[in-house]
């Protein structure tokens, strides 16, 4: 593949899970893909994984219902990539805990969306919040050192309460790092409603963010507990933590997409409301890797020009930090345009 190197693939393996999230887009579409890759086709994308430094095998499914998972995970590590996955911790026993400390894990995440059972269970339909924790523990004290565990807490107005709670439930379970983060897909009035970070300007409520924030830093500093917080505040950022220059997307039937949310597994378009308003959004993809090569993909001129776009924002964030660091006053400070699809993502605004 010559010069391409990549930072990290995301790899859906499944579009099947058992939950009924209340964040997530499954129930609002009825055209929802249920899938699984097939071992053979994932085979073809091997290959080329030589050049990635970090394979994430989760997509819009639990990754755990893959029948392969083990195998696959075997032969990710084959490549010398780091491999890993988020979970909900669906069937997690021990026997499978073993396969996977076998097949060379080097991460796992488990998803928390409540520090108690009464607001995970309300939110994480059909998980429980007590069996999750007990898996969590276990696989903790099973585990080898060298592989990293952490905790991902989507944060919702109905769950934002229990940040710091959810820190000291981190520290029980022998987990060390937390990554807090805001829903970015929001599909019905619902989820738009429970958003915690604020697209405008609420004094109170910003007060009462701010407060519970202090608390939680203050509880991972008592803990001994690294965390990360997404902002709470929209901010323009000139490229979005997806990072599309580095990082690219293969969905369960290996559309190549910068992003695991430009590709959702529906038919066609999809709704997304930003800041109060719904926009129609087509799905995004630029060729299929079980067809073509990643070279043919990468350098098709629609992804390039893509790709253009988030060059020129960052070229031009470069020019600012450059004129501020010479103390030099800046003109007015306006990013060139966005792709078209992501000019309505939250990831975009830095939340």
């Amino acid at each position: 593949m010559g010069a391409l190197k990549f930072n990290a693939w995301q790899i859906e393996l499944t579009t099947r899970c058992p939950l009924r999230c209340a964040m997530c887009l499954k129930d609002t579409y009825k055209d929802w893909h249920r899938k699984d890759m097939e071992i053979d086709n994932f085979t073809k994308i091997l290959p080329y994984l030589k050049d990635v430094k970090t394979v994430v095998l989760e997509g819009w499914g639990e990754s755990l219902m893959h029948p392969h998972i083990i195998e696959i995970i075997d032969l990710v590590k084959s490549q010398g990539c780091e491999v890993g996955f988020v979970t909900s911790g669906f069937g997690l026993d021990e026997p499978i805990m073993d396969k996977l400390f076998m097949a060379g894990i080097d991460f796992i995440g488990f998803s928390f969306s409540g520090a108690t059972s009464e607001i995970h269970n309300s939110i994480r339909i059909n998980s429980d919040f007590n069996t999750l924790l007990n898996t969590v523990k276990m696989f903790s004290e099973k585990k080898p050192k060298q592989i990293e565990t952490h905790i991902v807490y989507l944060v919702l107005k109905k769950n934002v309460h229990e940040m710091p709670e959810l820190v000291k439930v981190a520290a029980e379970a022998g987990v060390k790092e937390v990554v807090f983060i805001n829903i970015i897909h929001v599909t019905n009035w619902w989820q738009d409603k429970e958003k915690a970070f604020i697209c405008f300007e609420e004094k109170p409520y910003k007060k009462i963010i701010n407060q519970i924030i202090k608390e939680t830093i203050n509880t991972a500093k008592r803990y001994k507990i690294m965390i990360h917080l997404p902002n709470f505040s929209i901010t323009e950022v000139a490229i979005c933590s997806e990072n599309p220059l580095e990082n690219l997307y293969i969905s369960v039937d290996g559309d190549v997409s910068p992003c695991v949310y430009l590709n959702p597994p529906i038919q066609n378009s999809f709704i997304r409301i930003f800041c109060g308003k719904e926009y129609k959004t087509d799905k995004l993809g630029f060729g299929n890797i079980f067809y073509e090569d990643i070279e043919t993909i990468w350098c098709r001129e629609e992804y390039i020009e893509f790709r253009n776009r988030f060059l020129a924002r960052k070229r031009k964030f470069m020019d600012l930090y450059n004129l501020l660091l010479e103390q030099k006053k800046p003109a007015d400070f306006v990013f060139p345009e966005p792709p078209e699809s992501c000019k309505t993502c939250y990831k975009l605004l830095g939340v």
